[in-house]
């Protein structure tokens, strides 16, 4: 049986993948028994290794800060990959739907501190080039596929071991 976890869900866990089973994590307080409550700029995801199939993250990367203190340095963005790679079961696939540079709605809601490029994802978590193995990032992706949708980039990684 497929599993899927919607990470910033909101109310309703998207299921792009048509996974049997449906699981969501948002900061919303009136989450239903199959959304679970997190804050994933400073908690893991809380469910264990290998869970899924599939994770999703739609218009959810760019509230992900790269750096905070709390009181120490953290990477939250490098740390949130990790626990994407962490909870996909090998061969996993991970779907990003983001507003991305150049456009503007990269840049337009103030709640957005996290900027995507076409080249995030194939520089920095990839199985190839790898570049955020120095900031901590433990796993691999293979880039599945990337495309423009109007001002979002779409991105599908699937789980390297």
């Amino acid at each position: 049986m497929t599993k899927t976890l919607d990470l910033g869900c909101g109310l309703k866990p998207k299921n792009p993948f048509n996974a049997a089973e449906v699981y969501g994590i948002d900061v919303r307080d009136d989450a239903d028994s199959n959304i679970v409550k997190a804050d994933l700029v400073v908690d893991p995801i809380p469910f264990p290794d290998d869970s899924f199939e599939y994770v999703t993250a739609y218009d959810f990367l760019e509230h992900i800060p790269r750096l905070i203190y709390t009181p120490t340095r953290r990477n939250s963005f490098i740390e949130l990959m990790n626990e994407v790679w962490r909870v996909l079961k090998p061969g996993g696939h991970f779907l990003s739907f983001t507003p991305a540079y150049p456009h503007s709605a990269a840049f337009c809601d103030p709640t957005h501190v996290n900027f995507i490029t076409e080249e995030t994802f194939p520089n920095y978590f990839d199985d190839v080039k790898t570049w955020a193995v120095i900031y901590g990032f433990k796993g691999k992706f293979q880039v599945v596929s990337q495309e423009w949708r109007g001002s979002h980039l779409m991105a599908v990684l699937r789980k390297v071991a």
